[in-house]
């Protein structure tokens, strides 16, 4: 009877452990898009991640489609992938924050695999991009994913106040947030600065107690060698006197 439950606990777990599994897979399946800043006018680094193949078979391109409020892209390198630009002429000249204007944007980027990516296998892919000034928008970056055998084109974009989990194949995407204040001119290196320096001196602090140390264990020590030998004397004094 004990071992009939415990086979039946054993597989109740693993049974819900393999559905947990299934669960968090079908979750991180998609392209995701993750960024290193949010916030509005910053520049940020937007890492996208492959996890799998299509239906089985190993991915050979992968192509990232740039939101109109971007004008550009700069791609990291990846040894294990070529990489190229599609530049697009604009209807209108576009003005600049800076006053100058440009007729053409980057409107994708296009990852070519040199050696077929596993399907079981996953790789990312990332960008250099200044985000845009206004806050609460939300950026979607398709992504064309293709493969020995067919593609996934990571397009959909969710209905307003629904999630990306409502549509089949969602687009890569982030949310613009509001911009962060300088008051310094130097943004956060300011901050950083300040807090290397308050860093340096407790690092300084715990190195001169750190050094202190020897001295006092070293003048402990002496007391006590001068309390032993002062016992030794006395001892050896009433030996003197008893014989």
């Amino acid at each position: 009877m004990h071992f009939s439950r415990t086979l039946k606990s054993t597989l109740a777990f693993g049974a819900t452990a393999g559905l947990m599994a299934l669960g968090l897979g079908a979750a991180s399946a998609h392209v995701e898009a993750t960024p290193t800043e949010t916030a509005a006018n910053a520049y940020s680094l937007l890492t996208f991640s492959v996890g799998h193949g299509c239906d089985g078979s190993p991915t050979t391109s992968l192509k990232i489609t740039l939101p109109e409020e971007l004008n550009d892209a700069t791609p990291t390198v990846n040894p294990n992938w070529t990489i190229s630009k599609t530049v697009e002429k604009l209807a209108t000249p576009k003005t600049l924050a800076t006053g100058s204007k440009i007729s053409e944007r980057t409107s994708a980027i296009t990852y070519t695999a040199k050696t077929p990516l596993d399907a079981h296998q996953r790789d990312t892919f990332t960008l250099s991009v200044q985000l845009p000034a206004t806050a609460g928008k939300t950026l979607y970056f398709p992504a064309l994913q293709s493969c020995e055998k067919g593609q996934t084109d990571w397009k959909d974009v969710p209905a307003a106040g629904q999630s990306e989990d409502s549509v089949k194949a969602p687009a890569p995407s982030l949310t613009v947030t509001a911009a962060v204040a300088s008051t310094d001119g130097h943004g956060s290196h300011g901050a950083s600065a300040d807090a290397s320096a308050a860093g340096t001196s407790a690092d300084n602090a715990g190195k001169n107690d750190g050094a202190a140390w020897p001295a006092w264990l070293g003048l402990g020590a002496g007391l006590a060698g001068l309390v032993l030998g002062g016992l030794a004397f006395l001892r050896t004094g009433r030996s003197t006197s008893a014989k």
